[in-house]
């Protein structure tokens, strides 16, 4: 069965706006005030609570400490959890694209580096959760993107094979993953870090949903290889 696995924060859905306000939660409780920019700072969003926590604190005090980062990330957590689709919409198209992959006999499923539970949330609160045969999360395994297991558990938990199959992403990170795992990648090109993904080289580059069912047509052969 081909397969097509998915990155979830700024691939199918942008979760920017409620990620750094759950970010900037935490500076706020801290008497910090609020540093990042929900817009001008989208793209960070997408690279995880971590990654959010330190721009903050690389603008306050000019560098992050890594302990303040460490204790700040569960409350960031607890915030985003109990405010997680106040802002988050799914991107134009990506309901249809995915029925339509179902409908050809495609498998798909996601691969994200948000948490297992918090995946599992928003993507029920955005009525989408029955569309995918697999969710791993950063924490289902004891590795998380870019090393290939999470991906690989991806696709096999959904029913395919890894080798007719390919990763829907929006980072570097979903591009090193899906040349670890050895498959071809679709980077979108609408989110925030537009102006940057085709200098990664993917396989495929869509500018909307509608354009992915006949990439995945071309990028993943119908039969397996001998």
């Amino acid at each position: 069965m081909r397969t097509v696995i998915f990155d979830l924060d700024g691939t199918l859905a942008d979760t920017s706006g409620d990620l750094i306000a759950a970010a900037n939660a935490c500076f706020q409780r801290a008497g910090r005030g609020a540093p990042l920019d929900p817009v001008a700072d989208a793209a960070t969003a997408f690279l995880g609570g971590r990654a959010m926590l330190q721009l903050g604190y690389e603008r306050l005090d000019g560098a992050a400490d890594d302990a303040e980062v460490a204790a700040h990330y569960p409350y960031l957590l607890d915030y985003y959890g109990a405010h997680i689709d106040r802002h988050t919409t799914l991107y134009p198209g990506v309901a249809e694209a995915v029925a339509r992959l179902r409908g050809a006999g495609y498998a798909v499923g996601i691969c994200t580096n948000k948490p297992e539970a918090l995946a599992e949330v928003l993507l029920s609160r955005l009525g989408v959760r029955d569309l995918f045969a697999s969710l791993i999360g950063a924490d289902t395994l004891p590795v998380r993107k870019p090393d290939p297991a999470p991906y690989i558990a991806a696709v096999e938990r959904a029913g395919g094979s890894v080798a007719r199959s390919l990763l829907v992403g929006d980072t570097a990170t979903d591009r090193t993953t899906a040349r670890a795992a050895g498959v071809p990648c679709v980077l979108v090109g609408f989110g925030p870090a537009a102006d940057i993904v085709a200098g990664l080289t993917p396989e495929g580059l869509i500018g909307h949903y509608d354009e992915l069912f006949d990439l995945a047509e071309r990028l993943i052969p119908r039969e397996a290889a001998e």
